[in-house]
């Protein structure tokens, strides 16, 4: 019996940051990837992380699986720290937490048959002995809906969905508590998508596994996740649940994003919050709210006071000026009237 959503702390990023140092002509200057971030991943709970191209999901998913290292903050695995950690350490967690990229064309050798892609992190950690790890490759490709059949192809003999399943079986031979995955179904054919999506919530269930799922693709995160986690220029602005989100959205770029996804009603299609405009580089990003230049309503404070983050309930929360004077101006009409005493 697997934990449920919740049950103890797995992941913990804190504050996280992480700057890639360029030059702009003789000037150095750097890249704002991720800028305070911090978001937690429960045992057992799928967190999806949202948002355009360059708001920094990828790197932040790097961060979290000690790919890339950051500049400053917390990333803690079990109640540790992985900054102060020592190689030990460092080796020991990373068969707690995998990645799965979004191309298993990339992430696969194509000269290994994928009996050898799977088996290669058992060798790599020296896991049993020669006839246990072939057992326990037979038993990963069971696992993800691999015929045994397949163990001696190499990846350009199968399709796309199979390749994904390869790397799945692979990220999950050491017995990680933790997936990353990053756009694993956008290279995807769309009734693939779907497969790889049922294999990831089975897998949940069945080992009890989190999963950080990053994703641009807003109709695939509403079936698939617990909570969501919506990222813009390198920081987080709106968190919550499913529910919390998809229907009760706060901030006016989650707002953007969901009018984004494709809908039959044409009424709901004219009237949905269209983005303008680029996503700002992260090398100068914005004084203030860093979402006002693109903001159909933003406030005169959005252009130079950052926003604090607003609880909305226990589990929803977003960092925006005008959420934020929404509630103020609820509270205000629902505030009972204040008579003076009788004399």
């Amino acid at each position: 019996m697997t934990d449920a959503p919740g049950d103890r702390s797995l992941l913990e990023v804190e504050d996280l940051v992480k700057r890639y140092p360029v030059r702009r002509g003789l000037r150095r200057a750097a890249v704002h990837a991720v800028d305070g971030v911090s978001l937690t991943v429960a045992a057992g709970e799928i967190v999806s992380l949202v948002g355009e191209s360059g708001s920094g999901k990828t790197t932040l998913g790097q961060c979290v699986t000690g790919l890339t290292r950051p500049t400053a903050g917390l990333v803690r695995f079990g109640g540790a720290d992985l900054a102060s950690a020592g190689a030990a350490e460092l080796r020991a967690f990373r068969r707690r937490v995998q990645p799965v990229f979004q191309d298993p064309r990339s992430s696969l050798d194509p000269r290994w048959p994928i009996e050898r892609t799977i088996r290669e992190p058992l060798d790599a950690h020296r896991d049993g002995t020669s006839a246990e790890r072939g057992e326990r490759v037979r038993t990963l490709m069971d696992l993800v809906g691999l015929p045994r059949q397949l163990a001696w192809r190499r990846p350009r003999e199968l399709s796309g969905g199979q390749q994904q399943r390869v790397a799945i079986a692979a990220a999950l031979a050491l017995g990680p508590e933790l997936l990353v995955a990053d756009e694993p179904v956008s290279a995807l054919d769309v009734s693939v998508q779907a497969q790889i999506l049922n294999l990831l919530t089975d897998l949940r269930e069945r080992l009890g596994l989190g999963l950080l799922f990053i994703s641009h693709d807003l109709s695939v995160v509403e079936h698939l996740s617990d909570r969501v986690a919506v990222m813009y220029l390198g920081r987080i602005v709106e968190t919550g649940t499913v529910a919390d989100v998809f229907t009760r959205p706060r901030h006016p770029y989650t707002k953007a994003l969901i009018d984004a996804i494709p809908h039959p009603d044409p009424a709901r299609r004219m009237t949905r919050t269209r983005l303008t405009g680029e996503i700002p580089s992260p090398i100068n990003p914005p004084a203030g709210c860093r979402f006002h230049p693109r903001c159909p309503v933003a406030l005169p404070a959005c252009a130079t006071q950052d926003p604090v983050t607003t609880s909305f309930t226990a589990t929803h929360s977003a960092a925006c000026h005008v959420a934020a004077a929404s509630v103020v101006s609820l509270a205000a009409a629902t505030e009972p009237e204040k008579k003076e005493p009788q004399l």
